[in-house]
């Protein structure tokens, strides 16, 4: 098959890396994707970053191998911190974007200099994160707060049924306890005017952390930036469906193929609530230890 027509990996431990793919498909609608949601052992941010390490390196030698990708999106913050310089070392010749909490685009962005992080604990123990905070010292003050819980409830929210009500007060329960920790939200000298999602799943409740925060509150999350650095990548490596070698046009918009290691069923939901795509995208993968 050529390059062009390959498909595009991308893997979270759970359905929270679906807003990336939402953003992907959203850049390069003419690319196929297959997503892979290690469901069986979601969330990673809870997990040690040995365990995270070996998950992600079992599901890009299985995307790899049982799919022929021709680049990988690492659509995990904690396994983007714990693995991306080895998968990187794995497959030198693979497009490789990871993820990262969006700090930089919050610099930018932010009037008061003071910018809220919330994360998995995993990412924000990570020296990979630690580095990115050094590196911009100076620049902003940053609140970080680790969200124990929060990525565990979206996903049982979603395994269980989105439509009951106590799911979402759970999930508001969760993101009022954490956000009234790190200080007053505002746009006046001294508040926090910009908060940074710093793992995918958090994407799924900004709903919850709009009500709570106000309109004026900014919330950044990664799926744009990292969609267009994707773009980037293939342009490059030539490998864009669009730049077909023979000057075809480019295939029209594909469905993806959606994978899980876990019960079919949360992912299914997941799939239709936010990208409204049908059951027939979803399938069950084994992916070996």
């Amino acid at each position: 098959m050529p390059i062009v027509q390959q498909p595009i990996g991308v893997f979270d431990s759970g359905i929270g890396g679906l807003s990336v793919l939402q953003a992907l498909r959203a850049e390069l609608p003419h690319e196929h994707f297959v997503y892979l949601a290690d469901t069986a052992h979601a969330p990673y941010g809870e997990r040690s970053a040995e365990f995270v390490a070996e998950r992600s390196y079992a599901i890009a030698a299985h995307l790899v191998a049982q799919h022929g990708i021709k680049a990988l999106v690492v659509a995990c913050n904690t396994a983007t911190a714990a693995a991306i310089h080895e998968i990187r070392a794995r497959y030198p010749q693979l497009p490789l974007v990871g993820v990262e909490p969006a700090l930089k685009p919050a610099v930018a962005l932010s009037r008061t200099g003071r910018i809220g992080v919330i994360g998995t604990r995993g990412t924000l123990n990570s020296a990979k994160f630690g580095k990115l905070l050094i590196s911009l010292q100076g620049q902003a003050q940053f609140i970080v707060q680790p969200c124990d819980g929060l990525a565990h409830a979206i996903e049982r929210s979603t395994a269980l049924d989105l439509s009951r009500p106590e799911f979402a007060t759970e999930i508001r329960a969760i993101c009022a306890g954490y956000t009234s920790i790190m200080g007053r939200f505002g746009i006046q000298s001294g508040e926090i005017d910009t908060l940074v999602l710093g793992c995918t799943h958090y994407v799924f409740a900004q709903n919850e952390l709009r009500d709570l925060l106000g309109p004026d509150i900014r919330l950044i999350a990664t799926g744009e930036p990292v969609a267009r650095q994707t773009r980037r990548l293939l342009h490059t490596a030539a490998a864009l469906t669009a730049n077909q070698p023979d000057g075809t046009a480019a295939s029209a918009e594909r469905l993806p193929l959606l994978l899980t290691t876990g019960l079919l069923t949360p992912l299914q939901t997941a799939a239709a609530r936010w990208l409204q795509l049908p059951q027939e995208c979803c399938s069950t993968a084994l992916v070996a230890a």
